[in-house]
Parts: structure tokens; C-alpha cells; sequence
């Protein structure tokens, strides 16, 4: 049996804020997908166990020692307006454990059976969302964007209802924690503020322990200004890669700063900021560009549960402290952004302004920006339209065609050649920058479809395993492999929809 050294101080400190709950055993357990490397990291020994030893603890038919299986309470604001319980329908935290670098981990399962705040569905997951989470989240981790993971993908054995019968499974993912901006508006909008506040010492301890030290009068605010810096750094990793999460409720905020839930998300091809590809966001609230705007608008709500915290004895300051926490949150991103966009663009380092330099020099945001532009101009494909400026760092030879599709993208680059000339080094050195910033690979929306329609229609896991295998490596080459950088067609692509797992 695979040894958890679990450490469950959330069911242990946190009496009132979940209810237990067993999972529900499955007909035909079957191992889809084993997380060995992320097994590792846990500490988990698992390479003397089966592939049906694994699928009857990933399924929930064996509970490992020391699991506490319980469902989280939270609510949240879905689409805007506010729901005020939601939690955890279908999935159960098993418990935490310390991984080898002592970082606190949750391992919980999703699809496991109703809880009881399942508001009716039947508790459920279907192969292809399993695999899609599973799959998207090991992408995202590969480039370097904070995100839960999939250890572990289960076939049940067992229908699910939806349009049509569907395979079901069971996905154990891992996380820093399960709190969601959405846990603290469960009791706050229930005006129990003393769990507000032991929830909020509970984060404290867990995901910003700097701040134990701060007095009972700043510790609440920090801890505001700190889960900011976290989504911050967070949404300029998202934009700059091109993902759309797709349903940035306050229930799929996570105050750790990773992503969670990954339902209608998708990845951009050709560069279009007013991107959309969840099927039931109709007005675009959570389109691509909206997406910095929204992560504030949650602060915001994260902030007015904190405020009878932040100043007991005055709304009004404590309003107008968490206010200016909230204003400062889109400085905060653009300079994450700008400090990400600058590697990309293969710049070592920011230019300050000098004498020696022309007082008309575009900043680095401003060429960052600039660049975009033209991306959407002429719908270059955004993975690869930064990919390809590596290839650009120096004029092309005459006669060589030419790397973007226009002449109207020249002036931009001979001001990017001009600026990568003012560092220090070579123009090999600002290639392979380029290039290890900025992937080669993303999971493409019409292969990532693909392979979940051969796991759903046939069990056929060769393409989700060949798709895997490379987005987990993006940056690297691979000139036999070249139709998983290609994009779609762009009739695909317009009609393009993804929908929420349940």
C-alpha cells in the first residue's frame, strides 16, 4: 500500500468549515494515468504497486491510512452574482501531506460521489474532463505558471449521464491548498467573522508565514496585499502564455495563487484579445483581456470579507485601507507582466534612462505592447509568433523569406534589434533566452480535443500520452514532432467552445 504521511491540520484546526464524507466505491476500477514525478515529490513510494492497486486507492475504493475525507464549504460569486453555498459537489480533500521539501500539500479527489453540497448532481466526473485537468494542469506546471496537478486518472467502470453516456473517472489532484476566495465568503456573508478570522490565521500560518509576526493591526491587510502580489504575478504568467481560464469565479480563485479547476479553459492561436472559448460566457466577462480585471474584482471581494478584520473599530478605514490594497493590484501586474515580457523579448535586464541615451527611446513595456499589436493585426499565432523572434535577432539573409507574414512588421523589429544591442552579449545569448522563455509547444486546442475523443470513444490513451509528453517539455525542439506546434485551422478555431466538467 502506497504510505501518505498525512498532516491534516485542515480537518484538525478547521471544526465547522467542511463535512466529512466517504468517497463512493466504483464497479471497474482502472488506472488511466499514474503522476510519477509528482509521486516523488510527495514522497509517495508507489513503484511496487500494481496499476489496480493504484486504481483502487486513486478511485476511493481503499482510503490510505490517515485520510479524513471531507468536502469543503465555500460559496462565491459566479459570473457576478452571488451564490452563498456552493462547495466541494464531487470532490473530498483526503488530507495533506508534507512533501520532501516539507511543503504542505492537499491531495483530494474529484468525481468521487455527491456530497452534501452537491445541490442535486450525482457527484460525478466523465473521462474527459478528468483528462483534460489532468493533462492542462501538468502544461501549465511545465511552463512555469503555479497550478494544481493531477496525480492520478481513474477509469470507474461506470457510466455518467450527460448529453449522452460518458466513461466515467476520477482524478486525484494535489495542491497547495483547496481555499478559495469563495471559503472566506462562505462565513463572512453568514456574519461569522470569528471564523472569517480563523480561516484567515489558518492562511496566514499555512501560505504567508512572514506574516505571523506583523501586529493584530496590519496582519489582515498584509495578508490582503500578499494574496494580491500571488494573483498578480499569477495573471501576467497566464497572459503572457495565452491562456484563457475561462470561469474566474470567486469559488476558482485560490488564495495561494495557483490555478484551479480547469473547465472551459483553453489556450489562444492566433493573437485576439477579445478571446472567448467557455460555451456558457455569452457577454465575454471573463474574456482574455478581461482577465487582469476580473483577478481585482475578486480581490475586492476578498477584501470586503477581511474588513471588519482589517480595522475593528472603523469601517470606514478599514474601507479605505483594503481600497487602496485593491487599486494597487494592476501596478503590481504590469510590472510582473513587464518583467516576463522582457524575457521574452530576450532582454537581460530593464533600461533605465541615461544621458547617453535618446530621450526617444521606447520603454520596454511600450515595444512589449507594440508587438502585440501587430500580433493581432495580422492574427499571428501567439505561441509561435514569440517563438519565431529567436530566429529574428539578427536581419535575415537577402533573399531569405521572410519570418512574419508583412513588411509592416519590420520597423518594429529593427526597434527591438536596436534595443537588444544596448546589453551586453551576443546575439546567440538573447536567442537561446528567447527561446527558453517562450514555448514551442502548448496544448493546442484541436489535439488536446482529439486525444480526449480517442480516451472517451475507444480508451485509446496514445495521443493524450504522446500530447503530454511533449507539452511537458515546451521549449525543446523536436523537428520530427512539428504538427504539435502547429495551429489549428482557423474555421476550427471560430467555432471553437469548450464547456464546464460537470
Amino acid at each position: 500500500m502506497v504510505h501518505f504521511r498525512f498532516d491534516n491540520s485542515y480537518a484538525e484546526q478547521l471544526s465547522g468549515f467542511y463535512v466529512q464524507r466517504s468517497p463512493d466505491p466504483v464497479r471497474g476500477p482502472a488506472l488511466l494515468l499514474f503522476n510519477r514525478q509528482l509521486a516523488g515529490e510527495l514522497g509517495l513510494e508507489a513503484d511496487s504497486e500494481s496499476p489496480l492497486d493504484l486504481a483502487r486507492l486513486f478511485s476511493g475504493n481503499e482510503l490510505p491510512s490517515g485520510a479524513v475525507p471531507l468536502a469543503q464549504a465555500y460559496a462565491g460569486h459566479q459570473f457576478g452574482g452571488f451564490v452563498p453555498q456552493l462547495g466541494d459537489g464531487r470532490a473530498l480533500l483526503l488530507g495533506e501531506v508534507l512533501d520532501v521539501q516539507n511543503r504542505r500539500r492537499d491531495i483530494a479527489l474529484k468525481g468521487s460521489g455527491p456530497t452534501a453540497f452537491a445541490r442535486g448532481g450525482d457527484g460525478k466526473a466523465a473521462v474527459g474532463p478528468v483528462l483534460r485537468e489532468y493533462l492542462l494542469g501538468e502544461a501549465m506546471h511545465a511552463l512555469g505558471i503555479p497550478t494544481t496537478r493531477g496525480l492520478a486518472a481513474v477509469a470507474t467502470g461506470e457510466p455518467v449521464f450527460r448529453e449522452r453516456p460518458l466513461p466515467g473517472a476520477v482524478l486525484t489532484r494535489v495542491a497547495s491548498s483547496h481555499i478559495r476566495v469563495g471559503t472566506f465568503q462562505f462565513f463572512a456573508a453568514r456574519q461569522r467573522f470569528d471564523q472569517v478570522q480563523q480561516l484567515a490565521d489558518y492562511v496566514i500560518a499555512r501560505h504567508f508565514p512572514e506574516l505571523l509576526d506583523a501586529s493584530p493591526e496590519e496582519r489582515y491587510l498584509d495578508l490582503l496585499e500578499a494574496v494580491a502580489r500571488r494573483q498578480a504575478s499569477l495573471l501576467a504568467r497566464w497572459m503572457l502564455a495565452g491562456f484563457v481560464h475561462g470561469v474566474m469565479n470567486t469559488d476558482n480563485m485560490a488564495v495561494s495563487g495557483e490555478t484551479i479547476d480547469y473547465g472551459p479553459c483553453a489556450f489562444m492561436e492566433a493573437y485576439d484579445p477579445s478571446a472567448v472559448f467557455s460555451s456558457i460566457d455569452r457577454g465575454g466577462r471573463y474574456a482574455y483581456e478581461n482577465q487582469p480585471l476580473i483577478a481585482r474584482w475578486n480581490l475586492a471581494r476578498l477584501a470586503e470579507t477581511l474588513l471588519p478584520l482589517i480595522n475593528p473599530d472603523s469601517i470606514d478605514t478599514a474601507i479605505s485601507q483594503a481600497a487602496n490594497v485593491v487599486e494597487r493590484f494592476m501596478p503590481l501586474y504590469e510590472a510582473e507582466w513587464c518583467k516576463i515580457a522582457r524575457a521574452k523579448l530576450g532582454l537581460a535586464q530593464s533600461e533605465a534612462t541615461q544621458d547617453d541615451i535618446d530621450s526617444d527611446i521606447d520603454s520596454d513595456i511600450d515595444l512589449a505592447r507594440d508587438w502585440l499589436k501587430l500580433l493581432q493585426e495580422h492574427a499571428v499565432d501567439f505561441t509561435l509568433g514569440w517563438r519565431r523572434l529567436a530566429d529574428a535577432v539578427e536581419p535575415p539573409a537577402e533573399g531569405s523569406a521572410p519570418l512574419f507574414p508583412t513588411p509592416a512588421f519590420e520597423p518594429w523589429l529593427a526597434r527591438w534589434r536596436r534595443r537588444l544591442n544596448r546589453q551586453p552579449g551576443v546575439a546567440a545569448e538573447a536567442a537561446c533566452v528567447i527561446r527558453s522563455h517562450n514555448p514551442l509547444y502548448i496544448p493546442r486546442n484541436h489535439l488536446v480535443e482529439e486525444a480526449l475523443a480517442a480516451a472517451t470513444d475507444s480508451m485509446d490513451l496514445l495521443p493524450l500520452e504522446r500530447l503530454l509528453e511533449v507539452v511537458t517539455d515546451p521549449c525543446r525542439d523536436r523537428p520530427a514532432e512539428q504538427r504539435y506546434a502547429e495551429p489549428a485551422s482557423r474555421e476550427f478555431t471560430a467555432c471553437y467552445r469548450t464547456f464546464c466538467g460537470t
